[in-house]
């Protein structure tokens, strides 16, 4: 399911508000050691331009 939300995120990631809904479906389908997998992930792979949208979907990560 990680890489699935992974695959997905690379997808949507020309537009912020998609990223934004799609980070918000895998922090309900996630368990929680993949949600912290799941936001180191994207803060490497997205950091410069999604750094804030990561932190506040996934802050309790």
């Amino acid at each position: 399911m990680l890489e699935m939300f992974k695959t997905v995120l690379s997808g949507v990631s020309f537009d912020k508000i998609l990223f934004k809904k799609e980070l918000k479906k895998a922090k309900i389908w996630l368990k929680k050691d993949e949600l912290a997998a799941l936001k180191i992930w994207c803060i490497t792979t997205f950091g410069v331009e999604y750094h804030h949208v990561v932190n506040d979907v996934l802050n309790v990560v």
